[in-house]
């Protein structure tokens, strides 16, 4: 089953290759969706994919790259979208 989520990532996640290093996760998992920084310091990202590999993105974000320090994750499912049948996973 293809699920799409989108999660807020709040810490140290700007500046650090938060985003590239979950492009390169997202890509390994098969996954479609975005990394963008916003104007308040989160990322926001949107998943789409099977809901294990969603899961297991979901799960790294905690993680972030060696530079990032995460104090949270808010996730929400949302419905598919045009990033659901992308074949790419893309930072902004």
């Amino acid at each position: 089953m293809m699920i799409c989520k989108r999660c807020f990532v709040s810490g140290r996640v700007q500046g650090v290759f938060y985003r590239e290093t979950t492009r390169q996760q997202a890509e390994k998992n098969q996954l479609t969706g975005y990394a963008k920084n916003l104007p308040d310091g989160r990322v926001e990202v949107v998943i789409c994919g099977s809901e294990k590999s969603v899961d297991t993105l979901v799960e790294w974000l905690w993680t972030g790259s060696d530079y990032s320090s995460v104090s949270d994750v808010d996730c929400k499912e949302i419905e598919l979208n045009e990033f659901a049948q992308s074949k790419t996973f893309v930072t902004m």
